[in-house]
């Protein structure tokens, strides 16, 4: 059974939940469905909301709690891969293709990005067009445009 609790923050109403084991699910509030989830503030829930507040304020640029990745071996490697992207940089959906070992596979990244269940802590927000435009974010291209200016103005 999954526990949910949910926040305000800058960017509106969140949405954070753990298995017992690790973080499974950060999203907008709207996105985020609570059925078959206990809502209770967990210590876990507690840790990540701190240090996901942390980082909204500029005060902390990597997250160190535990997640819970529930996806495809495809899916998790490409999670894993997204957590190695530096603060404040960006790259392709080619260039993270490239990173896993998978040069040809820019539009499976894309779509396993897309999956990305741990919105922030699992920076999905640092993936661009080849051309350096915005493209996809399940939040909306508004929030991710807030999170990648507020990294650069860090």
């Amino acid at each position: 059974m999954k526990n949910i609790f949910y926040y305000e923050t800058k960017l509106g109403k969140i949405g954070i939940a753990e298995d017992g084991k690790g973080i499974t699910d950060l999203y907008l509030a709207e996105k985020l469905s609570s059925e078959d989830m206990h809502i209770e503030e967990t210590p876990l829930i507690k840790e990540t909301a701190k240090q996901l507040q942390e980082y909204l304020l500029g005060q902390r640029i990597e997250f160190d709690v535990p997640l819970s990745l529930n996806g495809t071996e495809f899916q998790k490697l490409v999670w894993n891969e997204l957590k190695d992207v530096p603060y404040g940089k960006t790259y392709s959906y080619k260039e993270l293709a490239q990173k896993i070992g998978k040069p040809t596979a820019a539009r499976a990244v894309g779509m396993a990005n897309n999956k990305n269940p741990i919105l922030i802590i699992i920076p999905c927000h640092r993936i661009i067009g080849a051309d350096g435009s915005l493209v996809g974010y399940a939040a909306g291209l508004e929030i991710k445009k807030q999170l990648l200016d507020m990294e650069n103005n860090n």
